[in-house]
Formats: structure tokens, C-alpha cells, sequence
């Protein structure tokens, strides 16, 4: 019986048009007052908040969406995860995340459809084997799995690769990590806002921040579409509108904001069962659990808000893409998107307390953004939490653009998202 009335409130659900679904998450009346306000309701906003309650046992906490969970980047990205990094500093803090990464579908009880495929890094020139062997070293010893692969081995692990060396971009050889790979983005959202919202969080959606309000060095609150909310702690993850933000509160924060583009390609049967990257020709490419073809290109050049990007960087990504791998010659893409990317100097993020107390950033991912999400959540709520960062964070601090002290991640960010 028990199987049938499953099967019959299946059906019943499926015809219901999600009527009479359970929410995942409460549309609670805002309050006046909260112990902390998160700004962005993406993955890493909601993540920090899921964090700030599981972890320091702050459930008087809001997180503000301008528009709706996960309508940012967390949804317009190409869902790669991976950790091999060049410096100490980068590898600790991506790796702190994959380990989130292998255990956060338990963690927050929400399939958030994690697959450990493998990521591929190729090489295309000399300087790219020097500077993919480099890496490979240095994330051994960071206790990093990475190995350098030759063309061969390379064509081993994906056959349906190019490897003629008369192409215009001759695989060399490349990198491997076996526990990277690709989730679900998102799931990543929906169950973060959902285990959130059950241990008390408040999410609210179209409310748009207009101002931040300050008492001399101190914060004070909010001022929003949905009128003034009071609060001693303020948490920005807004991705692209990160300077934006910070000018609100008359902060000026070393960024650009710049499109970056993807596409996907009609269905076809499993073909590629890896994600392969080729951060030299800005063109890299992964296959969906539906079969699309997952294709990532880099950044345009102009500094932009919006979320679409010119046809050049499409059409440069996709010569090189059939140049790699020819079987795709015939396909079709079905649709292109674009996401905002907040860019620094060192190409590596800002989870940082500010000089006004209270205020806090969680921005300048640039391409890196979503594979870092439940690490950078975590250690942001712990920077809220504590007004001081873990170490894991520490270098990534907003005072290292006096210092000159930069994580310069130029070579291992490249194209990746």
C-alpha cells in the first residue's frame, strides 16, 4: 500500500503544475532588526549563512536577494570543481573546499549531484608544460592528488581529443586531478537555502539593497526595497555588484566587473566523461547529466554589469573547441549565457573584514567562484562570526593591495569557473 499511495502522490504532484508542493524554504515577513544581514543570495551568501547558524549558532540572520536564490552566478556557470592551485595559500583554501565538496550532499541532506570525473589541464606550448609541471609539483606538496600526463596518456584518459601535432593548438601533454569535477549548481543553492532556512535564517528574495547605512566606523543597517533593516553585521556576496556595494558604504575595492560566457549544445549519448580545460585557448568542456555539451569560454575584454558577452568570444571558443575535438563538428548549441565576474589584480578572492566594523566582503572570485563555494561560506562565517579571519582566509585579506603581499593565481585561475 505504502508503494502505491507513493506512486499515486506522484502522479498527483507531477499534474499539480507545483501547486501544492512543499517550499523549501519559508517567504518570511522581514524583520526590523538581525544579529547579521548576508547581502546575495547565491551560493556563497547562503552558505555563509547556513554556516553562521550550524556552526557559531547565529539563527537571528537574513540573507537579502535582489532577486531570486541562485538567479546570479551560481547559476550561470560550467559547475567545475577542482583544487590545484599554484601557491600555499590558494591550494589550502580550494582544497578545504573540495573536502566540503566530498561530503556536502550528506552534509546538508540535498543531492547536490557531485561527480568526481576527473579534471584535465592541457598543454599547448612549452611555456604551458613548464608551468603545468610547476604546478603539479607544488600541489604534491600541498598534499594535492595532481600528475603531469604525456600527449599519449592524455589521449588515453580522453580519446575523442585531437592530439595531431599539425593542429594550430598541439596537445603537449597535461595536468590530471581525479577528485575534481562537477556538481549540480543549482542544487548547491536550493539545498544550502533549505538547511539554512530549517535552523532559522530568514531568506528573502526580491530585495534590493539601496544603501548601507554607517554610525561614523561602524555599521549600522541596511536600507532596502523593502524598507530599513537594522543590524551590527553586514556580510557582502554579491559576485559583479561587489563594487557596487562597497561604494554604498564609501569603500573602494580593487575590481572589475567583466562578462563571462558559456553555452551548452543539444543532447547527445555520453561521449566525454571528464572535464578537459585548455586555459590557453580559453576554451574548456564538459557533458551534463542530460547529455548537453557544457562548453565555458573566458572573459571579454570591457569592463560590464551585463549578462551576455560579444560573439567574437564565442566564435574564437568554438574554433578552437573543433580544432581539439572534431566529433563536434556537426552539433548544434541550443543556448548562451553570461555571468558577471569580479576580477582582482591578483586574480585571487577577498574574504576580508573592512575598516568600518561590522562590514565585511566576500568578492573577487573572477572565474574561480563556484568550485570554492561551501569553503568560502565557511570561512566567511567564521570572519563574521569571530571579527577575525581563520587561516585559511587570512592572506586573502583586503590589506594585501598595500602591503604588495598578492596571491597571484594568474596561471592556475585562467578560464576556469
Amino acid at each position: 500500500m505504502k508503494n502505491k499511495y507513493s506512486i499515486f502522490s506522484l502522479v498527483k504532484n507531477a499534474f499539480s503544475y507545483h501547486e501544492n508542493w512543499q517550499k523549501a524554504w519559508k517567504d518570511p515577513t522581514v524583520k526590523k532588526e538581525y544579529d547579521a544581514v548576508i547581502i546575495g543570495g547565491g551560493g556563497h551568501g547562503l552558505a555563509t549563512a547556513y554556516y553562521l547558524a550550524k556552526k557559531h549558532n547565529m539563527t537571528n540572520i537574513a540573507v537579502v536577494e535582489k532577486g531570486w536564490i541562485g538567479g546570479g552566478n551560481t547559476g550561470r556557470n560550467t559547475t567545475i570543481i577542482r583544487s590545484n592551485y599554484l601557491w600555499d595559500a590558494s591550494a589550502g583554501l580550494y582544497d578545504h573546499a573540495l573536502k566540503l565538496w566530498e561530503g556536502l550532499s550528506q552534509e546538508i541532506n540535498y543531492n547536490v549531484m557531485f561527480s568526481q570525473r576527473g579534471v584535465m589541464n592541457l598543454a599547448h606550448n612549452l611555456q604551458d608544460v613548464r608551468d603545468l609541471k610547476r604546478r603539479t609539483h607544488a600541489n604534491r606538496l600541498n598534499g594535492i592528488d595532481a600528475v603531469y600526463l604525456s600527449t599519449e596518456e592524455v589521449k588515453k584518459f580522453c580519446p575523442i581529443i585531437n592530439t595531431s601535432q599539425d593542429i594550430r593548438y598541439p596537445v603537449l601533454g597535461g595536468t590530471l586531478q581525479r577528485r575534481a569535477g562537477t556538481a549540480r549548481h543549482d542544487a548547491v543553492a536550493w539545498g544550502y537555502a533549505r538547511g539554512a532556512d530549517e535552523m532559522g535564517v530568514d531568506i528573502i528574495q526580491n530585495c534590493e539593497v539601496k544603501g548601507i547605512k554607517r554610525n561614523g566606523d561602524e555599521v549600522e543597517g541596511i536600507e532596502t526595497t523593502k524598507g530599513f533593516i537594522k543590524t551590527k553585521k553586514v556580510g557582502v556576496v554579491a559576485a559583479g555588484h561587489s563594487s557596487v556595494l562597497a561604494n554604498m558604504a564609501g569603500l573602494r575595492l580593487p575590481l572589475e566587473s567583466k562578462p563571462l560566457q558559456a553555452l551548452v549544445s543539444e543532447p547527445v549519448k555520453p561521449i566525454i566523461d571528464t572535464v578537459v580545460m585548455s586555459n590557453a585557448v580559453h576554451a574548456y568542456v564538459s557533458q551534463s547529466d542530460k547529455g548537453e555539451l557544457v562548453i565555458g569560454a573566458g572573459t571579454d575584454d570591457y569592463v560590464s554589469y551585463s549578462q551576455k558577452g560579444s560573439h567574437d568570444i564565442v566564435e574564437g571558443t568554438l574554433n578552437a573547441i573543433l580544432e581539439l575535438y572534431p566529433i563536434f563538428s556537426r552539433m548544434r548549441m541550443l543556448r548562451q549565457w553570461g555571468g558577471i565576474v569580479d576580477i582582482c589584480p591578483d586574480a585571487s578572492p577577498i574574504i576580508s573584514k573592512t575598516t568600518i566594523k561590522g562590514l565585511y566582503f566576500n568578492c573577487g572570485w573572477g572565474t574561480g567562484g563556484f568550485k570554492a563555494t561551501p569553503g568560502s561560506g565557511d570561512l566567511f562565517a567564521h570572519t563574521i562570526a569571530n571579527d577575525e579571519p581563520h587561516k585559511l582566509n587570512a592572506a586573502f585579506n583586503l590589506n594585501r593591495f598595500i602591503s604588495g603581499d598578492l596571491v597571484d593565481e594568474h596561471g592556475a585561475a585562467a578560464v576556469a569557473h
